[in-house]
């Protein structure tokens, strides 16, 4: 099942953002950039989806595999994992931005959602 839109992160504004100002948190295979949400950089057709604890958005480069089904495996993967979990912050709406590394699509799938889940818990992303 796909990320539900009220979750997804969209708009170049919204990703140069995230790349200059988001915190960053560093795994061998992830790095997790994260902010807390600011509506005014999302497009309009976000806009109307309504808020939401978090939005994410998941970057993979040819640089982790050169098949688009292998990439997209991947992010469905990572959009599940995070689907289950209790994301979000006390203070308000966060934006999560997840890159995943070349060598990642080598190691398993259980070693790559545990290293997601603790870029997540090591940012107090997870209530």
């Amino acid at each position: 099942m796909a990320l539900p839109q009220r979750h997804r992160l969209k708009g170049q504004r919204v990703f140069d953002s995230l790349y200059r100002k988001g915190r960053p948190m560093n795994g061998p295979f992830l790095m997790l950039r994260w902010q807390p949400a600011r509506a005014e950089l999302l497009p309009p057709e976000q806009r109307r989806h309504g808020s939401s604890p978090w939005r994410c958005g998941v970057v993979i480069s040819t640089k982790v595999h050169k098949r688009s089904v292998q990439r997209n495996r991947l992010r469905r993967l990572l959009h599940q994992h995070l689907r289950q979990q209790p994301i979000g912050r006390e203070e308000g709406p966060v934006w999560l931005l997840l890159s995943l590394r070349p060598g990642c699509a080598e190691r398993s799938s259980d070693a790559l959602l545990e290293e997601c889940q603790e870029l997540l818990q090591r940012a107090g992303l997870i209530r």
